[in-house]
């Protein structure tokens, strides 16, 4: 394992586990036991103990290091913060759908730049976990007017959007 990858696997942890902050505050608006929210959280967990677990195992103590007390602290501060933003169950949802999207992209990198199998299997269990708890929170959609509402005007130059967000001309290289 480089350097790279560890910061890269350290990364989605922290990405991981504020999601994980996040969707344990927002399970309080639920009261159901097989909520999204529950299972947002779970999947989140599962994903970074997954990380903490081939982290602790390197022989190299530098890469054993485990999340701050005070990255946890923060993680839970600015949960409570954007629930008490949260007025409705649609708000909750887009918002928890955006995290697990955020924690997606992060688990797409890692699992496409890792090279032992047995991790790029696990994360590949985890995307398909993520996949449908981003289909069950509403997709793309709520999180793109989400953004729309947040994002200040762009100017003339901008590159336009589709609706999930991919830039639309993107250059290409033709050989």
């Amino acid at each position: 394992m480089i350097d790279a990858e560890v910061m890269r696997l350290r990364r989605l942890r922290d990405t991981a586990l504020r999601a994980r902050a996040l969707a344990a505050a927002l399970k309080s608006f639920d009261r159901r036991r097989d909520s999204v929210f529950t299972r947002s959280a779970v999947s989140c967990w599962q994903i970074a103990r997954t990380i903490t677990g081939r982290l602790r195992g390197h022989p190299d103590l530098s890469y054993q290091r485990g999340p701050s007390e005070l990255r946890t602290l923060v993680d839970g501060i600015r949960a409570n913060v954007l629930v008490s933003a949260a007025r409705d169950r649609k708000r909750s949802l887009a918002m928890l759908a955006e995290e697990v999207q955020g924690v997606a992209r992060e688990l797409d990198d890692a699992r496409a730049l890792t090279w032992s199998a047995e991790l790029s299997d696990d994360f590949g269990r985890a995307q398909i976990q993520l996949r449908w708890l981003i289909s069950e929170l509403g997709g793309s959609r709520q999180v793109a007017g989400l953004r729309a509402a947040r994002a200040p005007a762009r100017g003339r130059g901008a590159i336009a959007q589709n609706e999930s967000g991919v830039a639309g001309n993107w250059p290409y290289l033709a050989f």
